[in-house]
């Protein structure tokens, strides 16, 4: 009972930071209410008995991403008002994409609801990073290994996308710089030595 109540507070938290996400007028808000969201998740997973999944979203998610999200966000001059013009415009689709993914979600739980054991005692032993990893690399090798390369070229998309040479910029070449010569940079000269009086 007591398990049940901290998950609905927790997913009450969750649900309430997901929403000032996409509803905070300050992008640095938005990214500190993202941090609280991965950080309920994780909590929901630790009561889901996930532990290695909640401490890699903790980690990877919280540690590294949002961390990075944070200074990026914090070093850029974003005008806010700007990005809201669209707001209203796209905000019938986007409503109706969510109800849809919420109805989605929703009918898979229902549907599973019965196959799903709750707090079902595990054999001593077990490890559920083990089983993660045995379902991971042996039923869905080829789906895990796919989205692998999907991100690779993503990453190698975003680079070749946003990489752009300035003309104002000072560029080293290490070719010229390997190729310099001693007699090119320093030149000796000979000068009469001074004699002390």
């Amino acid at each position: 009972m007591l398990e049940a109540i901290v998950f609905y507070i927790f997913s009450a938290i969750l649900v309430i930071a997901g929403l000032r996400v996409i509803t905070a007028r300050n992008p640095v808000h938005s990214a500190l209410f993202l941090v609280l969201a991965f950080f309920t998740s994780a909590a929901i997973w630790l009561l889901l008995r996930a532990e290695f999944l909640a401490i890699t979203l903790v980690l990877v998610y919280v540690g590294a991403v949002m961390v990075l999200f944070l200074f990026v966000v914090m070093m850029l001059d974003i005008n806010v008002d700007r990005l809201r013009e669209g707001f209203w415009k796209y905000l019938p689709l986007g409503a109706l994409v969510g109800v849809a993914i919420a109805a989605e979600m929703g009918a898979l739980l229902w549907i599973n609801y019965a196959e799903v054991s709750t707090g079902a005692d595990v054999p001593a032993g077990y490890s559920n990073t083990k089983a993660l990893g045995n379902v991971l690399y042996t039923d869905y090798v080829y789906p895990f290994e796919l989205a692998a390369v999907l991100l690779l070229v993503a990453i190698v998309a975003a680079i070749a996308l946003t990489l752009r040479r300035r003309k104002d910029t000072k560029y080293q070449d290490p070719a010229r710089q390997i190729a310099v010569r001693r007699e090119d940079r320093v030149r000796l000269v000979s000068m009469p030595a001074e004699k002390s009086e």
